[in-house]
């Protein structure tokens, strides 16, 4: 694979600003979500730093969502049918197959940073084409939300869509930890982008929270509004009855409908729903507005409808409609579902319970007649709206920029790059190395993956020998051997050695004169591998694993303080029977500790269940979960996969119990995710952890997290931890020494870990 460098944007080394393509299979004439997370993500872009062209899906009938995008400095829109650039367009809009030639078209004249895709269909193709691989940043909505729709083929076209984007931009962190547990390639791509929210300015005050007697006997009439399409699930022809069961309640009621997309899969439901919208006492219907006039219309009311069938109750998304009136400061009348729980509070006083009916949902609405209900309500809603603002969606963005495209490293020029090779049989630890160096300007970065650890194409492999100036080896192994071999004068070779090599025979035929640096992940094992192999003490260097503190980031789910987690059990070294006795101890003291482990089984490795020691352990382990009471229902065991952010969101604490490791990554991304380290004090762990992770037994160790969870100091703990952490094995300053290794050979200085601290 040879890196496609930058050719313009942040990425190009002299500060441009990057360029964004982004099309959405909506038609920006009607005014829904779809069509207004075009618009603002077009304004997110842009305030991010982008320079945004936004091709258009349909013909311009009305221009109430393009107007404002058009004088946004920077913005740039392509209207296909004005323009006439296809000659075979149809009455509802560019196809799926007409949009990717078109974007491929527009980007073949002038290559785009990022392409921005919304639509599952056109994402599948815009993938399937490989014109944008690497490059496709695709919004997700139109996917599988259960279990039950992820059939093999829904599977295979989320796989193509993920192995192709750069990054798959997900509304919520259910959707976000569904889509990694199904789709293991979405793993370490799936990223947060809310919705946004975007207001008009000069909107008037807010009616929502006004101390007023709306509604009461001698008040002026309860308003209420729903903005959006008019739908059989979204309940709206059961609205247009509210105005009417209020008043049975005494309270005098209008309802305020904006929009003009009536579904009409249904010709008897849509008849009835326009019926209900032109002739229904106490409603107005509005019909299509732009969309700064209809939150304007929105801001007059006192209380919101987004009331839906119970059908759209398991949806892992939010609704742009629902922020954008609790922005306004107007209270919802809202589903409860987990999801709004988590955004309003369980006690929100304005919920439709599941299955609700009209009547239900006229009594809720009785309820907000009371103007301090309702000025709760309205503030709930205002608060929770405040992290969904532009601004904040931009700084989200500008974040995913600095990923995608990088500056060059001083002392590169981008029209001279520094040629690099990568070459290893598996590539596994190396991967988001390999994206980062992959994406900088200054650098020409090409991989040479091995079949095997012996098994390659050796033509290939001189090839790159003969063309790179420096060449990385991932494996301390016969790829490293070739390499020595065929070092040419003046190139640079970096050798990264793992535990499994350090044992075999490659480092003792390793020529190492040929060799700039042998890089090992922790300072004892560099120690190790300066003593086992007999190297020059300054040709061995210590630079540590990663830990993707972004991606790990993510909140706790109820209870996760008592959950301890394990990542890989195999082979017996890693010592289960160790973590068995901290949980069994815990469990004494408290029922609610469970120990969850994420492993393939011994059984799945050919090499550790043919040998009979390593047999005998498991069966011996795994009769003592069965049989011990205290064990028998604590112990939980995960299938094997790359969704460990999404699984760490359970986890509290995470036990190392090894004879030995090299490093042990768990306990990191355990503290990253907001979780405790609990490690054993192996061979270096103290070179690595601070002393404070660090126990001398089981028994120290179950003390330990008890201690913290029933004193209520889980969070100032688990705070401390991920701050070191973050200090020490950030993604992005591991990049950063990578780096300087890579371009001027600085070796990095080591870890400092604090000094020892009660925990």
């Amino acid at each position: 694979m040879t890196k496609q460098g930058l050719t313009d944007g942040r990425g190009d080394g002299r500060g441009r600003r990057p360029r964004a393509l982004v099309y959405g299979d909506v038609d920006m004439n009607i005014i829904d979500g779809s069509a207004v997370w075009a618009q603002s993500m077009v304004q997110a872009l842009a305030a991010a730093g982008c320079r945004v062209t936004l091709l258009l899906k349909a013909e311009v009938t009305t221009d109430r969502l393009v107007a404002p995008l058009e004088g946004v400095p920077g913005v740039e829109v392509r209207r296909p049918y004005e323009e006439g650039l296809l000659a075979d367009l149809g009455p509802r809009g560019l196809t799926p197959d007409q949009a990717v030639g078109l974007l491929a078209d527009l980007d073949g004249r002038d290559r785009y940073d990022l392409v921005v895709v919304r639509g599952r269909r056109l994402a599948v193709l815009a993938a399937q084409s490989e014109a944008f691989k690497g490059r496709l940043w695709t919004y997700l909505t139109d996917v599988p939300q259960s279990v039950p729709e992820l059939t093999a083929g829904a599977v295979s076209e989320l796989t193509d869509i993920a192995v192709a984007s750069r990054f798959l931009l997900c509304q919520t962190e259910d959707l976000r930890c569904f889509l990694e547990s199904a789709v293991p390639a979405a793993a370490g791509k799936s990223v947060l982008f809310p919705p946004v929210v975007v207001l008009p300015e000069d909107l008037p005050a807010p009616a929502g929270s006004g101390q007023d007697g709306a509604g009461g006997d001698g008040g002026r009439p309860l308003r209420l509004v729903y903005t959006g399409k008019f739908a059989p699930r979204w309940n709206t022809l059961e609205m247009t009855r509210l105005p009417e069961a209020l008043a049975e309640r005494g309270v005098a009621a209008e309802l305020d409908a904006i929009g003009d997309k009536i579904h009409r899969d249904n010709p008897d439901w849509a008849r009835r729903m326009s019926k209900a919208l032109e002739g229904t006492q106490g409603v107005t219907w509005h019909g299509g507005k732009p969309r700064a006039e209809a939150l304007r219309l929105s801001a007059r009311a006192d209380v919101g409808l987004s009331w839906r069938d119970p059908d759209l109750d398991a949806s892992l998304e939010l609704s742009t409609k629902v922020l954008e009136m609790g922005a306004l400061g107007l209270p919802v009348v809202l589903n409860r579902t987990p999801a709004h729980e988590a955004l309003l509070g369980e006690d929100y006083p304005l919920f439709a319970e599941p299955g609700a009916e009209t009547e239900d949902v006229a009594d809720v609405l009785t309820l907000a007649a009371d103007p301090a209900v309702r000025a709760e309500a309205a503030e709930r809603c205002r608060s929770a709206s405040a992290a969904f603002t532009l601004e904040r969606a931009a700084e989200r963005l500008a974040g995913y920029l600095d990923l995608a495209c990088p500056q060059g490293p001083a002392g590169t020029d981008p029209a001279r790059p520094l040629k690099v090779v990568i070459a290893g049989h598996d590539l596994k630890f190396f991967t988001r190395l390999a994206d980062h160096l992959t994406a900088l300007p200054g650098l020409d970065v090409r991989l040479d993956e091995w079949e095997s650890l012996r098994a390659h194409d050796q033509y290939r492999s001189k090839e790159l020998a003969a063309w790179a100036d420096v060449v990385i080896c991932e494996w301390c192994g016969p790829n490293a051997l070739f390499y020595a071999k065929h070092k040419r004068q003046g190139q640079r070779l970096l050798v990264r050695l793992h535990r499994f090599e350090l044992y075999a025979e490659w480092p003792r035929k390793l020529d190492i004169e040929k060799v700039d640096a042998v890089i090992c992940v922790s300072p004892y094992y560099a120690s190790l591998t300066r003593e086992l192999a007999g190297w020059p003490a300054d040709k061995v260097v210590t630079l540590p694993n990663w830990v993707d503190v972004d991606q790990l980031d993510r909140e706790k789910l109820p209870g996760a303080e008592f959950t301890l987690g394990m990542i890989g059990i195999a082979p017996s070294r890693k010592r289960l029977d160790r973590a068995l006795e901290v949980l069994r101890e815990l469990r004494r003291r408290d029922r609610r500790f469970t120990l969850a482990v994420k492993s393939k089984q011994p059984w799945d490795y050919w090499w550790i269940w043919n040998r009979p020691e390593e047999r005998e352990y498991y069966e011996r382990t795994y009769r003592e979960i069965r049989r011990d009471p205290l064990l028998a229902e604590g112990v939980v065991f995960d299938p094997f996969g790359p969704d460990v952010a999404a699984w760490l969101r359970r986890i509290g604490f995470t036990v190392s119990t090894s004879d030995d490791e090299s490093f042990h990554l768990a306990p990191a991304e355990c503290a990253a995710s907001g979780g405790i380290p609990a490690v054993l004090s192996w061979p270096g762990a103290d070179t690595i952890y601070s002393h404070r992770w660090l126990h001398e037994d089981t028994a120290a160790m179950a003390e330990a997290i008890h201690g913290i969870v029933a004193e209520g100091r889980f969070d100032a703990v688990r705070g401390a931890a991920r701050a070191e952490i973050t200090e020490n094995y950030a993604l992005a300053k591991v990049c950063r020494m990578w780096t300087d290794l890579i371009v001027s050979g600085a070796v990095p200085e080591p870890v400092s870990l604090p000094e020892r601290v009660a925990v």
